[in-house]
């Protein structure tokens, strides 16, 4: 493994005069076959002080960037520009299924410092100046076996902490690991302990597990920790909405599986770029359902549950915006009924979501039966849109024959320019042999000058 460390680490661990441990997960994926990349997660850990480690920090060039004594925690930067999260060996105690320790002892043992951790496989150490392992609780054998397994028992360890519930689904969604049986009844036990963990932490972790494919580079992986976060009852505690699917059926000619499964199939079959979208595209459907018997207008509901839930967790108001806005189109054009006319505003007027849309459109499709053969609105939409960028329409306002300063000299009022442009954008896409200065200028009733 060191063959693969940072330089700067290897100096540190040298110069530092008690052993200094990587461990979690870098350790746990170089184990498991994968080598830390530039965006590995250095944790590190040592019965040194957070004063020692420093001391031998700074000697080596490295940037203290946060020092939190109560928990024996330094976060570093190193001469190359490597960031490092230091603790001093410690044992925790909590108040029932909070995320920060209630208590904290440190303590020279790496025995107690692993098993405060959550799963043995995360509680393998290793000595960066010796280069050898360090496996107090059997963490290597679980690697091996593609497990998870608590560091103590699994109803105390998830009780502890509530965070550990997304993180078990998480991790195995990266990784690829099973939970054993004793992992998953705990975790059952204490679904309900997310409810205690701040609304961003929980985001934050929905998020790395979405996104689970670009670590674990097939597209099941975030389906597997989906899976564990239903068949644990945590989805029903932190979506609730989407939730609500589980066991409600579609049509059989065009679905296979029920709301729920249909819709974390499609995160399956999405790139990660969209895939809190794909996850909540149909998150509307139980909603309409029990309104009206039927799924119609699911489109508009979905989006704005998704805006509820989104705003909940406090997610980024760019991402909001985008995710709500394809939910509210995503099926748009799904009867292959829309004539070429509208078609081609819409294609303009969505241009800059398509990528997105057309991915969230195949998605969903691909999730109704399996089927990874082209959906027919794609074959539709992009063999309309080839044509168009034959015909040479412009898609954006900058790509018109025209331009603001064109209007005011043609005597348009400064107060309509905006509206006159992105009414010529939409003039153009029906031909784009109309995108010449003389013809734009004379739709407007303008002479040009």
């Amino acid at each position: 493994m060191k063959a693969f460390l940072p330089d700067d680490l290897i100096a540190l661990a040298e110069r530092c005069d008690a052993p200094l441990y990587l461990v979690g997960g870098c350790v746990r994926d170089h184990l498991g076959g994968h080598a830390p990349t530039a965006s590995s997660d250095y944790d590190l850990a040592s019965p040194m002080t957070e004063e020692e480690l420093l001391s031998a920090a700074v000697a080596c060039g490295f940037t203290a960037t946060a020092v939190y004594r109560n928990t024996g925690t330094v976060k570093l930067q190193g001469p190359g520009g490597t960031d490092y999260e230091f603790t001093r060996f410690r044992s925790d105690k909590y108040v029932r299924g909070l995320h920060a320790p209630s208590e904290i002892a440190f303590t020279d043992d790496i025995s107690a410092d692993a098993r405060r951790r959550d799963f043995c496989a995360n509680a393998v150490y290793y000595d960066v100046r010796k280069g050898e392992f360090c496996d107090p609780l059997g963490g290597i054998a679980d690697i091996r076996a593609k497990r998870l397994r608590t560091v103590a028992p699994a109803s105390k360890v998830f009780s502890e902490d509530g965070l550990r519930l997304l993180r078990l689904a998480r991790i195995a969604a990266q990784t690829g690991f099973s939970p054993d049986g004793e992992c998953l009844a705990g975790a059952k036990e204490h679904a309900a302990l997310i409810r205690d963990i701040v609304p961003e932490r929980v985001f934050a972790e929905l998020l790395l597990l979405l996104h689970a494919a670009e670590k674990q580079g097939e597209r099941q992986a975030p389906y597997r920790g989906l899976c564990i976060l239903r068949d644990t009852g945590v989805l029903k505690e932190i979506l609730p909405e989407l939730a609500l699917g589980g066991g409600m059926p579609q049509r059989p000619d065009f679905h296979d599986h029920d709301v729920l499964e249909h819709s974390l199939r499609c995160v399956m079959y999405a790139p990660p770029k969209i895939a809190l979208a794909a996850l909540l595209h149909d998150v509307g459907k139980p909603a309409c359902y029990r309104k009206s018997g039927n799924f119609h207008g699911h489109e508009e509901e979905g989006a704005r549950i998704a805006q509820e839930i989104l705003t909940r967790y406090k997610a980024p108001k760019k991402l909001t915006r985008e995710v709500c806005a394809l939910i509210l189109l995503h099926g748009r054009d799904y009867d292959l009924k829309m004539r070429e006319g509208k078609l081609r505003r819409e294609l303009v007027e969505q241009y800059a979501l398509l990528p997105d849309l057309l991915a969230l459109k195949q998605a969903d499709y691909s999730a109704c039966k399996d089927d990874l053969s082209e959906a027919p609105v794609l074959k539709k939409w992009q063999g309309l849109l080839g044509k168009m960028r034959a015909e040479g329409v412009p898609f954006t306002l900058s790509a018109l024959a025209v331009d603001g300063n064109d209007l005011l000299a043609a005597g348009v009022p400064p107060q309509e320019v905006g509206k006159t442009l992105e009414a010529l954008l939409f003039y153009t896409a029906q031909n784009g042999r109309l995108n010449t200065r003389e013809r734009l200028l004379k739709h407007i009733g303008r002479a040009p000058q």
